[in-house]
């Protein structure tokens, strides 16, 4: 359980002794004082693994959570290289409105599956409470207009209705669920300004805040000293119904930050650096924690930014703990004294309050790495063309693209040839002659979490937005340029700052309030340009303040995506190219002054003069107002009927929520699953990403969902994204692996197609799974490093698993996408070191039997044998006894049916 009656009593708690009262004269509050342990071991944890212990102390009950955990997390120092499993209870689920219809659907349907097995279906309710926040719905349909906002926002109710009824249905039926409707932000910064108690205070007692979510960047929540981490959606729903993480205990890396920031760069340029540095030292599936004087020249909203961008450099944490900062940021967004008091007293008295220039206070770590970052040393950069981990020195941009342009195909490369480097394409646009080339910006986003939520960053585009047009600059009018902005508090200061109408009149006026163009809802591009883009085979580039640049994922026209901060992206847009020298090259010609050359020193912000227009302008008020009113601000939200049942009625004519198949036939009894002569589905390289698995843009017209939709009677204009339409099974499945820039071996190309390996045909890939399915074969995965890499989808584990498909072998996975197979029964098998498809001969011709024995353990070494007669071994990646009992399960939902049913 979680909060509401989750703590235990101090009749059943072994560490009842330490339990006293934070106030003397309010023996009602109390907490669990760990500095009482008496335990020297304690004082040199790291702190994030401090939280983890204060969880299974106060929850210690001797079944979920036994004394023999805490002693396991106690002794961590020698227990973090023993792969050492503890349970972990976190406070509280945030989800997103992808992420959470799915998770809703489901919970509909184990109610239905629960009664059907003879159970209480109420029992299917999220006993952790979940924060909901709608934020994945928006798109750019409308921009450069003065009523773009309201258009948008009208289309996406328009489109959506059915989905956000469903979720005001969820909200009612099911207790301890919030929702935040549309319109309110992005789900990570209204959990930083908003949502975050950093300290509960919950049926008497005093405790940290942690969290889990639904989607990978859940972790930005950790630069505000809030532990939190991203697990995979079906994980979340066991974590809602009451189930604890099972996890084994992490490495804690330290990383140590000095020195003082150049004036001139941004939270975006430092975030970048790290990312690119901490995927170079390797920290995949480790806590990381910041430490060392640098730490205190960041701003919350700076760390958050670093925080936010953990998974692409692989860690499943990256944990700033609280210090003064952080409390200073708690008054500046509105949270009141008497909470910033008991925050203050609780951390303090549990040991878990950071000084950051204090170097006594530093714990032990796994490793201190030793190459620190010098903040002094940070310039200012961008990342891609196809990856946020390929960082670029501004400096190096124009050399760089052009490198990539001539490279062979890959993530650095586009295999362009050398006589088309300079090619340019004429088309007219609103009666006006203009040309595109390779590196032509045609999209110019300022959006997703990662950026909007800073402050600095924010006001920095609006006065270099200000200085632009003083300067007499413009931008192209067929740039899709767009401002998305986290939260309401953004729109506020821009606009008591400002520096609003400047950013309107350069083409970045409010578009929506949600994560929008970061992830694919970019909307249309113009049709000339398009037309321009395809006629030349072009390399068009998007630019954005986003966190994700996977090909396909931005817009299907943009094959060049760069991640940037704001002012970078107004600059990019202005230049419109990203084949430019800001050092040596004029950013553009001023208007006011005969055509003069105007360079981007030359209207470039500094640190202090942006950081005088935040002090004046973001204040504690208004966070208070926007955020007072956000739960009922949006009257068509208001306006909406849903039902009051506690089962839900599906409609069989909604083409957005449909009953999943997934419990169809479900039994009391366990079953053992097996696997004979598969057939490889796919075979892939290295790097697949969930935008690969389960693409979350447009939906083409000549896909399998389009066919569909099609056949349900709704045309094109209709089809909405693949991620509106995540509460219906049958879209969903037919998405899989849909992406066109999806590389599979055996067609030696980017298509989302394979071949049929019975017939010889090449297919779209949920028809070939269609046919392997029709004929009672099973199907497999082969593919390379990192596998699911990107967002967290559940989608990503669910449409696999609807297509057929049994297990998937590589040589890596991403942490969170592992789990989600798991969850849905899929095996995770991973190569043995030095084993790889080539090493090993592995075409993707042969049929596959993994040979499955009992009694399984966590890692198992298992047999696979080929029809060609050739055996290996692979380890299955079941990390856990409670992920082999999800299995024997067939996956973690059905296990918690059957448990609620006999209950």
């Amino acid at each position: 359980m979680c909060e509401r009656g989750r703590t235990s009593t101090a009749m059943s708690n072994p560490f009842a002794h330490i339990v006293e009262a934070l106030d003397p004269n309010n023996p009602d509050h109390k907490f669990y004082n760990l500095s009482k342990l008496g335990d020297p071991r304690y004082d040199r944890l790291p702190f994030s693994i401090r939280v983890l212990l204060e969880s299974a102390v106060r929850n210690c009950d001797g079944f979920l959570v036994k004394r023999s955990d805490v002693e396991s997390i106690l002794n961590w120092k020698r227990t973090q290289t023993q792969s050492v499993e503890v349970p972990f209870r976190p406070a509280r689920v945030i989800l997103q409105d992808f992420t959470g219809v799915p998770a809703v659907v489901d919970f509909a349907a184990m109610r239905d599956a629960v009664k059907k097995l003879g159970g209480d279906p109420e029992k299917i309710n999220p006993v952790c409470p979940a924060d909901l926040v709608i934020d994945h719905s928006i798109q750019v349909d409308f921009n450069r207009k003065s009523d773009s906002l309201q258009k948008n926002q009208d289309l996406e109710f328009d489109r959506n209705r059915e989905r956000f009824e469903f979720l005001k249905w969820g909200s009612k039926a099911f207790q301890n669920m919030r929702i935040i409707p549309p319109g309110s932000g992005i789900v990570h910064q209204v959990n930083l300004e908003y949502l975050a108690r950093v300290v509960f205070d919950q049926d008497g007692y005093y405790y940290p805040d942690s969290l889990v979510g639904t989607d990978s960047h859940t972790t930005m929540i950790d630069g505000l000293g809030v532990l939190g981490w991203g697990v995979g959606g079906i994980e979340a729903e066991a974590v809602m119904l009451g189930q604890p993480i099972s996890m084994v205990l992490p490495e804690v890396i330290g990383y140590r930050l000095q020195g003082t920031p150049n004036k001139f760069i941004t939270s975006t340029d430092i975030v970048l650096t790290v990312t690119k540095h901490l995927r170079q030292v390797g920290v995949v599936g480790k806590f990381v924690e910041f430490f060392g004087p640098g730490v205190a020249q960041l701003s919350i909203a700076d760390r958050a930014t670093i925080a936010n961008m953990c998974p692409e450099y692989g860690a499943t944490a990256a944990f700033f703990p609280v210090d003064h900062i952080s409390l200073q940021y708690l008054e500046q967004t509105g949270r009141d004294a008497e909470k910033l008091d008991y925050i203050t007293r609780y951390l303090k008295a549990v040991a878990m309050f950071r000084d950051y220039s204090n170097s006594s206070q530093d714990p032990d770590f796994t490793q201190v790495l030793y190459s620190t970052l010098d903040l002094s040393t940070v310039v200012p950069c961008c990342s891609g063309p196809k990856r946020p981990q390929d960082r670029v020195a501004v400096s190096d941009m124009k050399t760089d693209f052009e490198a990539c342009l001539a490279a062979k195909q890959g993530f650095k490369g586009f295999q362009v040839t050398p006589e088309l480097h300079h090619v340019k394409v004429p088309f007219q646009y609103n009666d006006k002659e203009y040309s595109l080339s390779h590196g032509s910006v045609v999209i110019a986003a300022i959006t997703s979490c990662t950026n909007t939520s800073n402050p600095s960053v924010m006001l920095g585009a609006g006065l270099l937005a200000k200085k632009a047009i003083e300067a007499g600059l413009s931008m192209k009018p067929y740039i899709k340029t767009s401002l998305s902005p986290g939260s309401g508090v953004v729109t506020y200061y821009l606009k008591e700052s400002g520096v609003m109408d400047y950013l309107f009149q350069l083409g970045f006026e409010v578009v929506g309030y949600g994560c929008m163009t970061c992830i694919g809802n970019s909307g249309p591009l113009p049709e000339p340009v398009v037309e321009a883009i395809t006629q030349g085979d072009l390399v068009a580039a998007g630019i954005l303040s986003g966190n994700r640049n996977f090909e396909g994922r931005v817009h299907p026209n943009t094959r060049a995506n760069y991640l940037a901060s704001p002012p970078l992206v107004i600059a990019y847009a202005i230049a419109g190219t990203v084949r430019i020298d800001f050092d040596t090259e004029p950013i553009g010609e001023s208007l006011n002054n005969e055509g003069k050359e105007v360079f981007l020193r030359d209207i470039w912000p500094t640190r202090e003069e942006i950081q005088a227009v935040e002090r004046q302008f973001v204040i504690p008020a208004m966070f208070k107002e926007v955020y007072e009113k956000i739960e009922k601000v949006n009257e068509r939200w208001n306006a909406l009927n849903a039902p009051s049942d506690k089962l839900y009625t599906w409609d069989p004519k909604s083409t957005y929520i449909k009953s999943p198949p997934f419990f169809d036939g479900l039994k009391v009894h366990i079953y053992i699953f097996s696997i004979t002569n598969a057939y490889v589905l796919l075979n892939f390289g290295d790097s697949v990403t969930t935008d690969h698995i389960s693409p979350a843009g447009n939906i083409a017209r000549t896909s399998p969902a389009a066919r569909y939709l099609t056949s349900r009677g709704l045309n094109p204009r209709d089809f909405n994204s693949y991620g509106s339409r995540r509460g219906n099974d049958a879209v969903m499945a037919r998405g899989t692996f849909a992406n066109i820039r999806l590389f599979n071996k055996f067609l030696n190309k980017q298509a989302p197609r394979t071949l049929h390996l019975p017939s010889d045909e090449t297919l779209d890939v949920f028809d070939a799974a269609e046919r392997y399915q029709q004929a009672g074969l099973p199907l497999m995965i082969l593919a390379g490093k990192e596998y699911g890499s990107g967002s967290s989808r559940d989608w990503a584990a669910k449409g696999p698993f609807l297509l057929g498909i049994k297990a998937v072998l590589a040589e890596s996975y991403e942490r969170i996408h592992r789990s989600n197979l798991v969850g849905m029964g899929v095996i995770p098998l991973e190569y043995l070191a030095g084993d790889t498809a080539d090493s090993l001969g592995l075409t993707g011709r042969e049929r596959y039997t993994v040979v499955i024995p009992e009694p399984l353990t966590p890692r198992m070494i298992v047999d696979i044998k080929l029809d060609t007669g050739k055996t290996f071994q692979v380890r299955m990646r079941f990390d856990t006894d409670v992920e082999l009992t999800y299995f024997h399960n067939g996956g973690i939902l059905n296990y918690m049916i059957r448990k609620m049913s006999e209950n």
